[in-house]
């Protein structure tokens, strides 16, 4: 492989860049009329324009992608994640053309594209999932058949589902043909399928996902779990790992389901089980993503290797260089998402022009940025501008670390999740690790950001006043 393509925009471009020019290979960058400017298309060795700023016109033509791949003589494409990344058309395009796809092959990516294909793969394998029916249903009577037998509250879920998008939560009878009905509309508008399967909801849910990376050779190996509970619209933005509640039994058990799963579709590369645990330690299968997550970092951080390494040389046809007994957890890892949205209006985009970006440095800092100073945030895409990652040595050290990673993180222009991670960071649910799915529900409130900035800037101008006053008292010493 002496030439990679990377089908993706902003920090998760520049992010795999680094590792294949790392490892001597050549990088071409693919890129939007929106992004001729973007850091990720100056930092490869050759960047190509495929399409006017809609994604639908440029990052997800895949036939434009494979163009430029032969025109270059491109050896491999990677996906990142978004986009084409979970595309099975796009992966059989690649392989039809002889490019090879840093990926699992297709037949895996269909079977865990679609919830349901999923459940019916890992069946064989006594993994354990969430009570529910394994169907797909557009019938209201019969869905209220199953919600009864299986007790209030449900969740429905698109079977092609991500993001949150066709996902209802329902706690009464006479709720759900409405939000049966919403949730199959959404569906259809986000994935152009509507079917929909319903399953018990767990209530106080942790959101828990283990690293699994498979080879040609029959080699499975899994790096540990992540937890990702704290979300907004059932989309992760704070990330850590280690879960700072799983025992080492549970984990092992989490770690050999994860595996299973992989094996139950032939898988290939990097991707990741995502599990449910309920308050009682028990877990459910969720889903499998088939790509690199956006948290991977932290995974990294505390296992000690290169996903996107791993994932080259797997592509390559190389062997996994360590086996399980080999890998073990040092430290601890948290990941903030920085969205250009505003925390104090429901989380709402905000795009505009970065007057001042500055990231923050230092050690057991760590920053996958997409953006720099005078660029304007578009409106096409989504609205990540970094990832800002802490390492210690314990959970507290990567926390406090956070805090002032963020306090120094200027950002001038837009509003960012930045007042949201260090209020996380700062909140006893958080710290104690007492806190499931529902911690923007139970303790979020935009209120109580702004009290906290008030509280803040108090005591701030409290700490200027009495600066001066020590500095006037300074001035007014007689001269000896």
């Amino acid at each position: 492989m002496k030439k990679l393509l990377v089908a993706n925009r902003g920090e998760i471009a520049i992010r795999v860049m680094k590792t294949a020019h790392k490892m001597g290979i050549k990088t071409v960058a693919v890129f939007s009329t929106a992004d001729r400017n973007a850091p990720h298309v100056k930092y490869a060795n050759e960047a190509v324009c495929i399409g006017e700023a809609p994604s639908s016109q440029s990052y997800l033509r895949g036939d434009k992608i494979i163009e430029v791949a032969k025109n270059l003589k491109v050896d491999a494409i990677h996906p990142g994640y978004g986009f084409l990344s979970e595309n099975a058309s796009f992966a059989e395009l690649c392989e039809d053309n002889n490019i090879i796809f840093v990926g699992p092959k297709s037949k895996a990516i269909k079977i865990m594209g679609s919830k349901l294909a999923a459940k019916e793969a890992v069946k064989a394998y006594d993994i354990p999932m969430v009570p529910g029916i394994d169907e797909a249903i557009t019938d209201i009577k019969k869905a209220l058949e199953i919600a009864k037998e299986i007790g209030f509250p449900i969740l429905i879920k698109a079977s092609a589902g991500g993001g949150g998008k066709g996902m209802r939560v329902v706690e009464k009878e006479s709720d759900l043909e409405s939000q049966m009905n919403r949730a199959i509309s959404e569906a259809t508008s986000a994935f152009g399928d509507g079917s929909v399967f319903i399953e018990k909801y767990v209530t106080s849910p942790r959101h828990i996902e283990i690293q699994v990376m498979a080879d040609s050779h029959g080699n499975v190996l899994h790096f540990f779990e992540r937890e990702c509970s704290i979300q907004r619209r059932h989309q992760k933005v704070v990330e850590e790992a280690p879960s700072c509640v799983l025992t080492p039994d549970i984990r092992q058990k989490m770690g050999d389901a994860a595996i299973k799963v992989a094996k139950s579709c032939d898988y290939l590369g990097a991707g990741t089980v995502e599990f449910l645990l309920d308050a009682d330690h028990n877990f459910y299968f969720l889903e499998m993503n088939t790509r690199l997550q956006v948290e991977h970092p932290v995974t990294e951080l505390i296992s000690g290797v290169d996903l996107v390494e791993l994932q080259i040389k797997v592509a390559r046809c190389e062997a996994l260089p360590m086996q399980q007994d080999e890998l073990k957890i040092n430290g601890h890892a948290l990941e903030l998402r920085v969205y250009a949205e505003d925390p104090l209006n429901d989380f709402l985009p905000s795009v505009g022009h970065l007057k001042i970006y500055k990231i923050p440095v230092g050690e057991g800092i760590r920053v996958d940025n997409g953006f720099e100073e005078g660029m304007d945030i578009p409106i096409y895409y989504d609205p990540m501008l970094s990832k800002l990652i802490t390492y210690g040595k314990t959970r507290e050290e990567a926390i406090q670390l956070m805090i002032k990673a963020i306090e120094n993180y200027q950002v001038k222009g837009v509003e960012t999740t930045l007042p949201f991670g260090k209020y996380v960071c700062e909140h006893d649910a958080f710290r104690s690790g007492n806190f499931d799915t529902h911690f923007v529900k139970n303790y979020y409130s935009p209120e109580a950001l702004k009290q906290e900035a008030d509280n803040e800037a108090k005591l701030a101008a409290l700490i200027a006043v009495k600066q001066y006053i020590e500095d006037q008292k300074l001035l007014r010493l007689p001269v000896k």
